[in-house]
């Protein structure tokens, strides 16, 4: 079966579920409230996540016709990305009614999502070494799973901060998949490709009714998933068998969020606040302050988030040569 048509149908499932969704958010008040932190003035329908969602799942369906997803870790990824969503259309329902939703169940909810990937096989279990034979260099269990569970969790949230300008979470997320999608085809893991071009076609689906002056946004649901989804592909695909310099190519190929994240929580652990708390110190909120409009603002990000694939990418190349 072509990988090209995973896209395909992820693309048509969201693409065309996204107006259906807004019109169910708009019926029953699944909207996102207007307030000092946020970018929009208006009420916006919430249910972007769940087109995203259909979308990823409509591949994995589809590619159950190609490959039987019980032998390989994905069958976990997509009961994790299932949980997230869940809880992601929770918390977004607490925010249509000007409420906060708990910080610790959602975090328990994420560490126990990114307990499917290395459950059911994925999780990051060493390099190669560059010295002495290019000899794999297994990492013992506990530190397998611990760093399986901080990569998977980390991402997740990190891209959760990213949704705050329209367009913006949904085209890093359909470049860092395609980037992900090449590191796969080039290691010839064809359900890592699969999955990634999913997330390709379902983020740029949804991108056509999100883009400046959205008219859904993804919300929590929409979000947490796409992160989950990213680093889960990472991890299952593209830090198996790497090498010590390409370790960075997955972490190049969600540099945006990663990097951005980082400071951002820099910044707040400085000032004394609590660093899951929202605030307007992101790249996207500095772009805007100089001046920039939003479809300028999501622009240039989307040049830095291509800038550091090409890099991750050549790095891999390199590393192969």
């Amino acid at each position: 079966m072509p990988l090209w048509l995973s896209g395909i149908v992820a693309f048509a499932l969201a693409y065309l579920l996204a107006p259906h969704m807004r019109k169910i958010a708009l019926r029953y008040r699944f909207v996102d409230l207007p307030n000092e932190r946020k970018i929009h003035r208006d009420p916006l329908p919430l249910l972007g996540g769940a087109a995203i969602f259909a979308g990823v799942l409509g591949a994995f369906i589809a590619g159950a016709l190609w490959k039987n997803w019980l032998e390989t870790p994905y069958i976990g990824v997509v009961i994790g990305a299932a949980m997230l969503f869940v809880i992601g259309l929770l918390d977004d329902y607490y925010k249509t009614r000007g409420k906060d939703f708990s910080v610790g169940i959602r975090f328990v909810v994420q560490i126990l999502a990114a307990l499917m990937v290395p459950l059911f096989g994925g999780a990051i279990q060493g390099f190669t070494s560059p010295f002495g034979g290019h000899h794999f260099v297994a990492i013992p269990p506990y530190l397998s799973l611990f760093l399986t569970l901080l990569w998977i969790v980390g991402v997740t949230n990190v891209f959760n901060f990213l949704d705050g300008v329209d367009g913006l979470a949904a085209g890093i997320a359909a470049i860092s998949a395609t980037t992900l999608f090449f590191v796969a085809l080039i290691k010839g893991d064809s359900a890592s490709a699969w999955f990634a071009i999913a997330v390709t076609g379902a983020a740029v689906g949804f991108l056509r009714h999100n883009f400046y002056p959205a008219r859904i946004i993804m919300g929590d649901a929409g979000s947490t998933v796409l992160g989950y989804l990213l680093a889960s592909i990472a991890s299952v695909g593209a830090f198996k068998s790497a090498t010590v310099v390409s370790i960075g190519v997955p972490i190049l190929a969600l540099g945006v969020p990663i990097f951005d994240a980082v400071r951002v929580v820099l910044l707040r652990a400085r000032a004394g606040r609590p660093v899951y708390k929202p605030d307007q110190n992101h790249v996207h909120h500095w772009l805007l302050r100089l001046g920039l409009t939003q479809v300028q603002t999501v622009t240039v990000v989307y040049l830095i988030s291509a800038c550091f694939s090409l890099v991750s990418m050549l790095v891999l190349l390199l590393n192969r040569g």
